[in-house]
């Protein structure tokens, strides 16, 4: 969940990384305070935890994340061992600083009046695209996905189930502290907006395919590929089940209107060929994006 880097101090990736925590840790914090704070809605978190402290006892949402946040972050190193990095001890004291100087600068009512539903949507589309922006950066919003590791430490329950226990654990907890059911029911809307957006912000809008062709007019459909596509491909051995026989796959990398072409090509030769078409959240080299463009170190 936490990211070791090792980016020369003032490098443009350097830059780029801060950059995109600080903007991050802004945009989550508007979300928060905009939008989830005002109608008490609880998204996990230690966040959600200064959301109900706030409601209840009046202390600062950012403050209340920042007290948890640290203790944790020692004993997560003091038993997960030095796997959060500077970035992440960065990234929790901004987000910390700015709920609560947005709050004071914008007060505490909701952007959005009289519409919690909105609210949540919009929460979470904030939220998610904070955490992707501060998940890009190779850092962590720390909290409970620490909490979550150490669980999994211990129970050798896989993180993202301990994570999902923890924060639903918070949820309740905001159940049982103000009494109303439909803050569960907003909260979990943010919560499954919040995972959307943070994977649209870290893989982006795929437009890309991946395309395992078993087919007998293997050498065609390569050429069409090669040749029409301009695309480049790999040819994976391979042998049926059933009779046994050797088969040659065709493993390529397409967009989509390049997919749509190949895949006529593929129907006028050969109706009885096998395609098994997968999304590609990323495809890295030549044709598509550079291996040189991500912004770890």
């Amino acid at each position: 969940m936490a990211f070791q880097n090792k980016e020369k101090i003032f490098s443009r990736k350097w830059f780029i990384s801060y950059a995109l925590i600080v903007l991050g840790a802004f945009i989550m914090a508007s979300g928060y305070v905009l939008f989830v704070s005002p109608y008490k809605i609880v998204p996990g978190g230690v966040y959600g935890i200064g959301i109900i402290l706030y409601h209840v006892m009046n202390l600062p949402i950012g403050l209340t994340g920042l007290a948890l946040n640290i203790p944790l972050a020692i004993i997560g190193v003091k038993i997960l061992g030095p796997r959060f990095g500077v970035k992440t001890v960065v990234g929790f004291f901004l987000a910390s600083g700015f709920i609560d100087g947005i709050a004071l600068w914008y007060g505490t009512e909701p952007l959005v009046e009289a519409d919690p539903l909105l609210s949540s949507i919009f929460g979470g589309v904030f939220i998610g695209i904070g955490l992707g922006l501060i998940f890009k950066a190779r850092a962590t919003s720390g909290g409970t996905s620490i909490l979550a590791m150490i669980i999994t430490k211990y129970t050798r329950i896989p993180v993202g189930q301990s994570l999902a226990i923890v924060d639903a654990l918070i949820v309740l907890l905001a159940l049982l502290s103000f009494g109303d059911w439909t803050i569960p029911l907003y909260s979990l809307i943010v919560i499954f907006i919040t995972g959307k957006v943070i994977d649209v912000v870290m893989e982006g809008f795929t437009y890309e395919k991946t395309l395992f062709i078993v087919s007998n007019k293997y050498e065609e459909i390569a050429r069409k590929i090669l040749e029409d596509l301009k695309r480049g491909g790999t040819y994976i051995e391979g042998k049926g089940m059933y009779q046994e026989d050797e088969k040659k796959i065709i493993f390529v990398n397409v967009t989509r209107r390049e997919m749509a072409v190949l895949q006529d090509f593929i129907n006028q030769i050969d109706p009885d060929a096998f395609v098994t078409v997968i999304e590609a959240s990323e495809i890295l080299g030549k044709g598509f994006r550079p291996l040189g463009e991500t912004v770890s170190g």
